[in-house]
Formats: structure tokens, C-alpha cells, sequence
């Protein structure tokens, strides 16, 4: 089941969290309030109500938008490197999402809220982005084809408890074939997101080769296994290549 508006307005993603892990895991509204007015507090002074969408945001907004723009950001990348515990895997069987992660750089979409819907939107979108505090959201400075904007982004927090930054690609890899919670597989995460920025003319080419090592995965576990006893000196010559 994908994330849907109505899981948002009604608490779920939160709910989702508190089921698979306990109640501390999760953010109060209060906290959320609190995060989201101080976030706003720093807003600076004639900055627009863009969004930086680098992941699931680019597929599945679920925010009326009045404007959309090809963005790239400088001195943060694109990364598996947050555990999902709920959402895309399981407490026991661990999950990947992307985040913004220092250094390098990435190119995704901008979003503009209609002014007059942006508080509301918001507070439903710390719902889901901040849902348990992995994320710093900040105020980014970003490229929208040649033109300067500034843009609310999510960016991992490497203090927390979920963020995973060591795991090779082919590690990576290994988690997002097999993992899957609340609201669908990791693989499906990786594979929508690698799609809707080929849509608008995007390719990642980390999201491409690590999408080619979960296909290959998959499709190793979908085989079925064939024995053959007399030719087992041969078998295992090929499992040494």
C-alpha cells in the first residue's frame, strides 16, 4: 500500500511507527509543531514555498504544487543511508530511503506550494517527513535551470539512530531486494524514484547501477534451484569464479 493524503491527515504514517517500534520512536504533534515553527523562523527573508523533492517527493508529492522546475543542489548527494524501520522494512528486516547526505551534489525537483495552502501543507508534510526526527529540514540554496531559488530540503541527520552511511552498493543492494513494510518494498521506493527522474530527463547513475544489482537479486532469488549430483565437481568449480 503507497503512502496515500488521507494517511497523512489521519496520523498513520505516525501510527505505522508506534506500531512497529514503540512510542518514543515517533514524533508527538507537539514536536512536530515545534520543529516545523522554528524551521520557519528560519526562513529567509523573500524565500518562496519551493521544495526540494529528491526521493519518494518526486513520485508521490501529495501536495498541490502551482509550479515544478529541474533543481540541483551543491555540496549534498542522493543516498541510501537511512534505515526503514516501518515504512519500506520492518524492525527485524530493515528497509533503505534516500537522504541528503553532505557532499557532492544532486539534481531533482522543485516544488512550489500555492501561498495561500503552504502552512497547511506543511504541517501535513512534517507528518511524513519528520514522522521520526531523521531529518534536519533546511532552507537550500538551489539551481532551477540557470535561475537561483531558495528551497525547503530534508537532509539526513547523521546523529540518528537510523542513518547508515557505510554500506557498500552492493550491500545496499542486498537490503532494498529483500526489504518491505507498511507501504511497500524498498525496491519499489528505488525503482519509482529512479523512473519519475528519468521523466523528467534526470539519470542517476548511482540510483541506475544500484537498481541493475537489485534486479539482478531478484531475479537470482526468483529462480528456481536445479541440483545435479554428477556434476557437483563442476558446480563448484563455478562457485569459486
Amino acid at each position: 500500500m503507497t503512502l496515500s493524503r488521507r494517511d497523512l491527515e489521519e496520523g498513520r504514517m505516525r501510527e505505522v511507527y508506534i506500531e512497529a517500534l514503540a512510542e518514543g520512536h515517533a514524533l508527538t504533534d507537539e514536536q512536530l509543531s515545534e520543529s516545523l515553527t522554528k524551521t520557519l523562523n528560519a526562513k529567509p527573508k523573500g524565500a518562496g514555498w519551493w521544495v526540494f523533492a529528491y526521493g519518494s517527493l518526486l513520485w508521490n508529492p501529495l501536495f498541490p504544487f502551482a509550479e515544478s522546475k529541474r533543481a540541483s543542489v551543491h555540496g549534498l548527494h542522493r543516498r541510501f543511508c537511512l534505515l526503514s524501520l516501518a515504512s519500506r522494512g520492518t524492525p527485524d528486516a530493515p528497509g533503505l530511503v534516500l537522504g541528503l547526505d553532505r557532499g557532492g551534489s544532486c539534481r531533482g525537483v522543485a516544488y512550489r506550494l500555492p501561498a495561500p495552502l503552504a502552512m497547511d501543507e506543511l504541517h501535513l508534510l512534517w507528518r511524513r517527513e519528520m514522522v521520526t526526527g531523521a531529518y534536519s529540514p533546511r532552507w537550500l540554496h538551489v539551481d532551477c535551470d540557470g535561475r537561483a531559488q531558495i528551497a525547503l530540503g530534508f537532509v539526513v541527520r547523521r546523529d540518528h539512530a537510523q542513518y547508515t552511511p557505510k554500506l557498500t552498493i552492493d550491500e545496499q543492494a542486498d537490503v532494498i531486494a529483500r526489504a518491505s513494510g507498511a507501504f511497500g518494498s524498498s525496491a519499489d521506493y528505488l525503482e519509482r524514484t529512479r523512473v519519475s527522474l528519468a521523466t523528467h530527463g534526470i539519470v542517476d547513475l548511482y540510483l541506475e547501477r544500484l537498481a541493475a544489482r537489485v534486479a539482478a537479486r531478484t531475479l537470482v532469488a526468483d529462480t528456481p534451484i536445479e541440483v545435479h549430483v554428477a556434476t557437483s565437481v563442476s558446480a563448484a568449480n563455478e562457485a569459486g569464479d
